[in-house]
């Protein structure tokens, strides 16, 4: 079940943002999302928190410092989705332009899994570094961190996944969610993390006089980079975290993005000068990440690291290719995990359990969290599938909804049945685990219960959330550019309005998405909804997005319908 309604908006609240200059739509945007005054919407690059803040970005910087200084070797260990690609390729530009010896190494995920592992640091001293520092991983790397400490290797974790009730010996950690850690803005992604260093490690550079003799360089030319993690990531984009999208977009739309990224631009058939946190989230993210889930994500690392354009065309090229890969393995995968759970329960819809565990043998490891997500959207309750990981293991990833933190639950879950998981870490929506493949049945059994518990009767039913209707004035294309050039993502999310429609003409394209004509009043709009799952009666209520339509170089507004409910009449 769907319930939309629309969010709570202050007139007073509103009618103040307007009187100080903010667009009277936006400012009605703005007040349903806790905006009160227009200064909580300058994202110039002045208005981001001081590095100063975050806790052991200093000391961080000093280790660094002390590395190039010597001219010893960093050895930057990345995770294997475009959030830890991201910051490793910042890294990496970062530390060479300073001036530094750096390599990065990225686990093959399928080889060994996530982290600092011990097998890991094994490889890594092969390449004889002085350092190694961490990216988007590491909080949890207990043993990896002991082995390097064994081998003289010093470590430095920046990461921003929630540590656990033991932190590893590191030299340092950097972690905005350490216990004791002041840092305002607690959602980073790991590229903001590693950006924060970078920016603490200048700062240290200049009370060295290190630039007296060389160019010091522009740390905002990496913004583009530190866009992309962020949106694809997920993370909640509050304040700091969307002047850092904004800036990177900014940069995007002027043309300052570094070649692989343009080409990635142009490999999605997307234009740079046109940019919006979207595409990143849902066109250049994808392709990113599908090197990390179906071969190796150094391949997407070299994109971003490449200033060759057209080696960067060529990797771009191949990166789009396994996206497609991607989506036809992502589309089998889901279809097989509907068919488990129609077999199980028969009315997906009304009869979901608490929360949802899925396994197949012949499941591809890295595309089990996209399923996942899809899932949940369907039945809109928590969600881990699990494929075979090698040694009698398998490897899981969850989706959760609003009002269940996952990776709470699993450490719930792990207190009540000690040795069940193997290994477990995340966020509040996203998580993931790794266990015997013989306790499967005992961890669906478990987590259902675990999650039937935290879950209240209200969490349980979707509710979108609108900021109501939208005036006719504003079905325009005019509006649909006014709201992409804005900054929107999780916890800040892009306007959905709600209204009634009769239904003009309704066609089917692709044998799965609704392509619609309808009508409001005197006007008539076109609206599409993708994967839909009913056909629409002679009126609906639908809670739907303004967006462009670009087909042979003609735009026209169109309504992307999220969701709707026939009516009667």
């Amino acid at each position: 079940m769907t319930r939309i309604c629309s969010r709570s908006v202050s007139p007073r609240i509103q009618w103040q943002l307007e009187q100080q200059g903010v667009h009277p739509l936006l400012a009605r945007i703005y007040a349903g999302r806790g905006v009160v005054l227009r200064s909580e919407l300058d994202y110039e690059f002045t208005s981001l928190l001081s590095p100063a803040r975050l806790t052991h970005a200093a000391e961080a910087a000093v280790l660094l410092a002390d590395c190039i200084a010597g001219q010893q070797k960093i050895l930057i260990v990345a995770d294997y989705d475009c959030d830890g690609a991201t910051a490793c390729a910042l890294g990496v530009r970062a530390l060479r332009a300073f001036g530094a010896d750096v390599d990065y190494l990225v686990p093959n995920r399928f080889t060994y899994g996530y982290g600092l592992s011990p097998d890991i640091v094994e490889l890594a001293a092969t390449k004889k570094p002085k350092l190694i520092v961490t990216v988007d991983n590491g909080i949890a790397s207990i043993d990896g961190v002991a082995r390097a400490r064994q081998l003289g290797i010093a470590t430095l974790i920046t990461d921003h996944h929630l540590p656990g009730d033991e932190l590893p010996a590191a030299d340092c950690i950097v972690n905005p969610n350490l216990p004791g850690c002041s840092f305002p803005s607690k959602h980073l992604a790991g590229v903001g993390v590693i950006f924060y260093v970078m920016l603490a490690l200048r700062a240290e550079l200049r009370e060295r006089h290190w630039f007296s003799t060389r160019s010091e360089p522009r740390l905002a030319v990496l913004l583009d980079l530190v866009a992309l993690g962020t949106i694809a990531d997920v993370v909640r984009l509050d304040h700091n975290n969307r002047v850092l999208v904004s800036q990177g977009l900014k940069r995007i739309r002027q043309g300052q993005l570094t070649p692989g990224l343009r080409a990635i631009f142009r490999a999605a058939g997307r234009d740079p000068a046109q940019a919006s946190g979207n595409d990143l989230g849902f066109m250049i993210g994808p392709r990113v990440n599908a090197a990390g889930r179906l071969a190796d994500m150094s391949l997407g690392i070299e994109c971003l690291l490449t200033d060759d354009e057209g080696r960067a065309l060529n990797i771009a090229q191949r990166l789009d290719a396994l996206n497609r890969e991607r989506r036809e393995i992502e589309s089998g995968m889901q279809e097989q995990a509907l068919s488990q759970i129609a077999k199980a329960i028969p009315d997906l819809e009304e009869n979901a359990a608490a929360a949802v565990s899925l396994f197949d043998s012949d499941w591809h490891q890295g595309v089990v969290g996209i399923v996942a997500a899809r899932i949940k959207e369907r039945l809109h309750r928590p969600v881990f599938a699990f494929a075979r990981g090698g040694g009698g293991e398998i490897k899981g990833s969850g989706r959760s909804i609003a009002g269940l933190h996952l990776r709470d639950a699993l450490d719930l879950l792990s207190r009540r049945a000690p040795g069940l998981l193997l290994r477990f870490g995340g966020h509040a929506m996203a998580a993931g685990v790794t266990m015997r493949e013989s306790d499967f049945a005992c961890f669906r059994e478990l987590f259902a219960a675990v999650v039937d518990e935290l879950l209240s009767p209200a969490d349980r039913t979707r509710t979108l959330e609108t900021d109501g209707g939208l005036e006719a004035a504003y079905f325009s294309i005019a509006t649909a550019r006014l709201l992409e050039a804005e900054v929107w993502g999780q916890g800040f999310p892009a306007p959905l309005f709600q209204d009634e429609f009769v239904v003009e003409s309704q066609r089917i394209l692709k044998d799965k998405h609704l392509k619609l004509r309808l009508r409001k009043g005197t006007q008539c709009l076109e609206a599409i909804q993708f994967n839909f799952d009913r056909a629409p009666g002679n009126t609906i209520h639908a809670a739907y997005r303004l967006a462009i339509n670009d087909y042979n170089g003609v735009q026209t507004p169109q309504l992307l319908i999220e969701h709707l409910d026939s009516r009667a009449g």
